[in-house]
């Protein structure tokens, strides 16, 4: 990877500390208690488990692919004051195990459920933080983070040329099939409230969650924070993409393949019951055209809210209150019906040890 690149990404993730410690940013640097990810980030060639899998990258629907789930892999548990942890590897694709964190509140008998899903270039290390855990499940609610492909943990065995824009088609299809399929792994587990399910997503992981809630229903409520889109402008003109490779993302296949996974053109079809669109206008990695673009594509009954400034948006994080929205959207679903199986009834897991 370019110097250039290596300088622009270390500048990006600066300044999405801002959206990725929505919850954090006022705290000194991560807690000492840690986990080890659960899985190293290896494809085995001789991995036969998944030949006969086919995945369709030109949509964030499921209906074309053939994703084969196997047994997961339990890698870590940890108990804090007010939750339990659990760090699982689920995979359904060769070469690509996933590494989700699934954070539960104590004493909360099948609670609603949070997806985090930040944006590229996010890290882990936000879900294995003591203070996080905490933050996300006050007030009874289950959390579940993971990270999108070809980011953190994912990245790996490929070349360095490759990264998330050079393969945005396969990036965005398949972390939308991922948040789908993650939402039917904790469907089996059978301890969580599986009808009030919400998705809080940044930033790559906003694109990713609007071409999901696009497709699944299950998702009762998203808020969606600066998603990128609007490609054919946002490749021209976006400090993100590195000069020297931008020729080569404005080339018209490149365009044609990202045109399947446009956010503003699956705004409209968003099926979240409660929909909350949120904009920072000084964040520049989306270029102001597309930025009202994607603004004026939102279905209508959507909450939008633009942040001018970053001491504006900088409010609505002390203590945590920028969550505030998808906990009130979520507690006001209809609760879920009398529980007629077995109580405390889980999808087997394996353990790495």
């Amino acid at each position: 990877m370019s110097r250039s690149l290596l300088r622009i990404l270390t500048k990006i993730i600066l300044l999405e500390t801002l959206a990725l410690g929505t919850v954090l940013a006022s705290f000194p640097e991560t807690s000492a208690a840690q986990l080890a990810p659960a899985s190293p980030p290896v494809a085995d060639p001789n991995d036969h488990r998944f030949e006969a899998v086919h995945e369709d990258w030109t949509t964030p629907a499921l209906t074309g692919s053939n994703l084969k789930p196997v047994r997961p892999l339990l890698g870590s548990t940890r108990k804090g004051n007010t939750y339990a942890l659990e760090l699982l590897c689920l995979q359904w694709r060769w070469g690509d195990p996933l590494d989700v964190y699934v954070i539960k509140p104590k004493g909360v008998d099948k609670p609603p459920v949070v997806l985090y899903q930040y944006g590229y270039p996010a890290e882990t290390d936000v879900f294995r933080d003591e203070r996080w855990d905490e933050a996300v499940t006050k007030d009874g609610f289950a959390a579940v983070g993971f990270v999108s492909a070809l980011t953190g943990p994912r990245y790996h065995d490929r070349p360095m040329r490759e990264w998330f824009v050079s393969e945005l088609h396969e990036s965005l299809a398949t972390s939308a099939h991922d948040v789908q399929m993650i939402i039917d792994y904790l469907a089996a587990r059978g301890d969580l409230d599986m009808n009030r399910v919400g998705l809080f997503a940044q930033g790559a992981g906003a694109s990713i969650g609007i071409l999901a809630s696009a497709v699944d229903p299950r998702i009762k409520v998203l808020d969606a924070l600066d998603p990128w889109g609007d490609w054919p402008i946002w490749m021209v003109t976006s400090p993100f993409v590195p000069e020297e490779e931008r020729a080569a993302y404005v080339k018209p296949d490149f365009l044609r393949k990202a045109a399947a996974l446009e956010p503003i053109q699956w705004l409209p079809k968003v099926q979240a019951k409660k929909f909350r669109f949120q904009q920072t206008v000084f964040d520049k990695n989306t270029p102001a055209a597309s930025q009202e673009k994607l603004r004026a594509a939102v279905p209508a009954g959507t909450t939008v809210k633009v942040y001018k400034t970053p001491e504006e948006y900088e409010a609505v994080m002390i203590g945590g209150k920028q969550l505030d929205w998808i906990r009130n959207a979520l507690h006001s679903l209809p609760a879920p019906p009398p529980d007629k199986t077995s109580a405390g009834q889980k999808t087997p897991v394996s353990s790495s040890q």
